[in-house]
């Protein structure tokens, strides 16, 4: 046995005989041995050494056994150390059970037998292992219940923020859908209101444009008309900030180069923002071209000059740059896709905006102008365009900082195209008389192309709906081109225009409408598209494109045979 695995005995005896003859007896067991000849000395040794078991004398001159055993049992660290007493004279019952009472384990008379004694001693010695050796463990299961219950509250405290970030992080994606959902159900009713809008503007500026040429030599009359014509036309321009932001606007992305557009544009931006405000342009070096209606964002960057300039009312700076950027992750807020893009930026040093005007900013018809100073539509339509165009609008404004507005675009995969300037013409180009099917669910639309067909020398076939159309057709009704609306009801523009595909073959079809987001492209489908509202020159031009060279024929297309 290892002498860091010995135990302590405590031998106690006023006679030197008898504790040489017990350690004698005890020497075998392989343990140490402490012998003490009174009380104190007994008192000194429990006092500085761990003791796993007392021998004591029960009489003794100064303090006998028992008086000891009971001094021994009232000090707390002792209250649990096994005592054995061993007498040659008080042996009675009465004796051997004070000695019990007092806390021993064992009484042993004398002569004592030493294989007895050795057998005793050795059972408290194995008792006295074990319940270190079960407190040590208890010690330990303690230390180890301590640790896991800290490593169980720190892992409790984790969950507990995990479940407060993915909380937040849902209530953030609630928000967003509702958000989303919103904007969409708005863009919905917009896109609603701009169509029939455009309907009503169809027929304001057809009626007008025929109007003019009716109109006798009067200067006053003239204005007048044009004065009613001009606001037809920004009513027109509304609608496109309408479909833009409803996104149901057809635009034309190609390659742009957004440093030419920005100089080419610049004195317009000048004379929008007024002498008070300075504009500055930063480009970096070698920008790819971006994928975007070149139309629609020279809109938009003058509608965010206008709202800059009505934010510096004492005059300030206007900074626009732009830059490549490449994402990669297609998760998270930026809600964009993966790919390569130019990200423009629009910053101003103005009044800036809090968080619930912020919030509101791109929501249409929302504007902290006062009455007959903005329609709301700025922002709203800038939105837009960068949700049709494939990319985003962020931005970023506090009170007094002012505002930056972040433009991300595609980045274009084909070169800018070469441009000339050709001034649009201005006369109907020369075409053969036409019998056209014109097929429109709206009496005033109806009558207003009527009126500008017939201007033409062209002879109008009215249809209210797809399905009158195309009983005109079956009932032997000689046409050369169709022009249908798309929103109608029963049947729409295109699904009329694929009866009509089926069954007359050959027959041209111009889908006339202001939407965008349509089920079919109809260029892919051999029909021409008209946009809405329209003028004569563009429906006298459409009508050229759908024939083509061809003069008109004057009959109906053969029928397939049923």
């Amino acid at each position: 046995m290892n002498a860091s695995e010995r135990v302590n005995i405590l031998l106690v005896d006023d006679q030197q005989s008898k504790l040489l003859s017990h350690e004698a007896i005890l020497e075998e067991i392989g343990e140490n041995l402490l012998k003490a000849s009174s009380a104190r000395q007994a008192f000194e040794y429990l006092l500085k050494h761990e003791i796993a078991l007392v021998l004591i004398d029960v009489c003794m001159p100064d303090l006998n056994g028992f008086e000891l055993a009971g001094m021994i049992r009232e000090h707390p660290r002792f209250r649990t150390t096994a005592i054995i007493f061993v007498s040659a004279i008080m042996l009675t019952y009465p004796d051997q059970l004070r000695g019990y009472q007092l806390g021993g384990v064992d009484y042993v008379p004398v002569p004592v037998v030493p294989e007895l004694l050795r057998a005793k001693v050795k059972v408290f010695l194995d008792l006295y292992r074990k319940t270190r050796a079960l407190e040590r463990f208890n010690a330990e299961l303690e230390t180890r219940v301590a640790e896991r219950t800290s490593e169980l509250q720190r892992f409790n405290e984790q969950l507990e923020e995990r479940i407060k970030e993915r909380t937040r992080e849902r209530e953030t994606a609630l928000a967003q859908l509702f958000e989303a959902q919103k904007m969409d159900t708005i863009g919905q009713l917009t896109g609603g209101v701009a169509h029939d809008f455009n309907n009503l503007l169809m027929a304001v500026l057809g009626s007008l444009t025929l109007l003019e040429k009716r109109l006798p030599d009067d200067p006053r009359s003239h204005r007048l008309l044009q004065n009613a014509v001009q606001g037809a036309q920004r009513g027109a321009a509304l609608t496109q900030r309408l479909l833009a932001f409803s996104r149901r606007q057809e635009l034309k992305p190609e390659a742009v180069d957004v440093p030419q557009l920005v100089d080419g544009m610049r004195e317009l931006l000048e004379r929008a923002l007024g002498p008070g405000i300075e504009l500055q342009a930063h480009f970096q070096a070698g920008l790819p071209a971006a994928l975007v209606d070149a139309n629609q964002l020279e809109l938009a960057l003058l509608n965010v000059a206008l709202n800059a300039r009505d934010a510096m009312p004492t005059g300030g700076t206007l900074t626009i740059s732009a830059a490549y950027e490449h994402e990669k992750s297609a998760a998270g807020e930026t809600a964009l896709k993966p790919g390569d893009y130019v990200r423009i930026l629009i910053a101003d040093d103005g009044v800036g905006m809090d968080e619930v005007t912020l919030a509101k900013a791109t929501e249409p018809f929302f504007t902290t102008k006062g009455p007959g100073k903005g329609t709301g539509l700025g922002l709203s339509m800038v939105h837009g365009l960068a949700a049709q165009s494939g990319g985003l609008l962020r931005i970023n404004s506090q009170p007094k900082l002012g505002t930056t507005l972040e433009l991300w675009l595609p980045m274009a995969t084909t070169a800018v195209p070469e441009t000339a300037d050709v001034p649009p013409p201005t006369a109907a180009p020369p075409i053969g008389q036409c019998k056209v099917l014109l097929v429109d669910d709206d009496l005033l639309v109806m009558t207003g192309i009527s009126a500008m067909l017939e201007d033409l020398g062209h002879t109008p076939i009215e249809a209210h709906s797809g399905a009158e159309a195309l009983g005109k057709l079956a009932a032997g009704v000689e046409v050369d081109v169709v022009i249908t609306d798309h929103a109608m009801p029963g049947m729409t523009g295109l699904q009329l225009a694929r009866s009509i595909q089926e069954k007359y073959s050959g027959l041209p079809i111009i889908l006339a409408t202001g939407y965008a987001e349509l089920p079919a492209d109809p260029q892919s489908l051999g029909i021409q598209r008209l946009p809405k509202p329209c003028n004569q020159y563009e429906i006298a031009m459409a009508i050229q494109s759908a024939l083509g060279v061809r003069q008109p024929a004057r009959r109906r297309r053969a029928a397939v045979a049923d």
